[in-house]
């Protein structure tokens, strides 16, 4: 494989369809061999961004460097990248080793190189005794490691991958989600992700971009951003189930320096401070991990309904203001519908919300 790793630079990229503005002042900068994951909801503006690299998408405005040189005027195959869609997009006609050196036969390669970079990435994607057959006689799974294959075989400055596991059953995304972290482990290459999967996005991602209506939301390494979510649309999008949300009527200080906060005519011990935080119009967020089913618990409610999970069971309940909660139990809960509840929160990993959706959080 090629030694040539090479870092990204996006800078104040934009993108518009005629009057509709798709992404707006995107600077990020990927360093070399990093695994960047762009997340988001559709239509966020994610996939657009990965194009625009890949020089599938022209760009309204900014710049986009790899490896120190700038490559935004440039085609598709000068930019030294290569992409790996949804879709397989394989050649039905040729069998895998045809589709592997297609690329690589086109910019006149030499024969025996093709047969050596075939060979490597084959080998290494435990392929070699498919390089015979015709698309139409592989699993998804093995479609999606040929596709992935032809990428490796160009040996690309960075990689680029667009929802490649969408079109796969949950069994057969869980075993090529561990196949591509290993290949980047092996490679240390530049790799930047699509998805809508926060999974994907956790297990797979040295840092994760989150994007929000064609703006970057925030930026940092998985559990960075599911500990300390800048924002509301960051909690409530990172983590299943979202995080709780609940309004706050009072906040005071606490032993400590930190705030105590009242909701729902509960009082919880955080570990944030006053400092910059508003004291009006206010949200606390508790992960319901957080909350768990105690006798004793200072949140209580009513069962609304009980999800048995297998390794967990997760509790609906309602507040005595009508906020409605998840907590969790045991995998096996004596938990019922309609039940008394209380739930032990801890406030320490609690995260309270501006009006503006702005996080704070304990000191790191």
């Amino acid at each position: 494989m090629a030694n040539t790793v090479a870092g990204v630079s996006i800078r104040g990229v934009s993108k518009s369809f005629g009057a509709v503005e798709v992404l707006n002042d995107i600077s990020l900068g990927i360093e070399r061999g990093e695994f960047i994951v762009f997340l988001g909801a559709s239509g966020c503006g994610k996939s657009t961004l990965l194009r625009m690299i890949a020089g599938l998408e022209t760009i309204s405005g900014g710049e986009i460097w790899i490896g120190g040189r700038r490559v935004d005027q440039l085609t598709p195959g000068q930019r030294g990248v290569s992409m790996v869609f949804q879709s397989y997009a394989l050649y039905p006609h040729m069998s895998v080793r045809e589709n592997l050196a297609f690329g690589l036969v086109n910019i006149r390669t030499p024969k025996a190189e093709i047969e050596t970079r075939i060979s490597a990435a084959a080998k290494m994607l435990e392929m070699e005794h498919l390089l015979e057959r015709k698309p139409a006689q592989l699993s998804g799974g093995q479609r999606q490691r040929v596709a992935i294959g032809r990428a490796i075989v160009r040996e690309p400055d960075v990689f680029l991958f667009d929802e490649p596991l969408s079109n796969l059953d949950a069994g057969l995304r869980t075993r090529t989600r561990f196949e591509l972290a290993q290949l980047h482990e092996r490679l240390g290459a530049t790799m930047v992700f699509v998805t809508h999967d926060q999974i994907e996005a956790m297990t797979l991602a040295t840092r994760i971009v989150l994007l929000n209506k064609g703006r970057v939301e925030q930026v940092g390494a998985p559990m960075e951003i599911y500990s300390r979510p800048s924002t509301r649309y960051v909690a409530q999008f990172v983590g299943s189930p979202p995080m709780n949300f609940l309004p706050v009527a009072k906040i005071e200080d606490a032993p400590g320096g930190a705030i105590a906060v009242t909701t729902a005519g509960t009082r919880l011990h955080t570990a944030i401070r006053f400092d910059g935080l508003p004291t009006d119009n206010l949200t606390l967020g508790v992960r319901p991990e957080n909350l768990t089913v105690a006798p004793d618990g200072q949140v209580k409610g009513r069962v609304v309904t009980v999800e048995q999970m297998g390794d967990r069971s997760l509790i609906h309940a309602e507040l005595s203001d009508g906020t409605r909660i998840i907590g969790v139990d045991a995998p096996v809960t004596t938990v019922r519908n309609g039940a008394e509840i209380a739930f032990a929160a801890e406030g320490a990993k609690a995260a309270l919300f501006d009006s503006m959706g702005k996080g704070y959080h304990a000191a790191s």
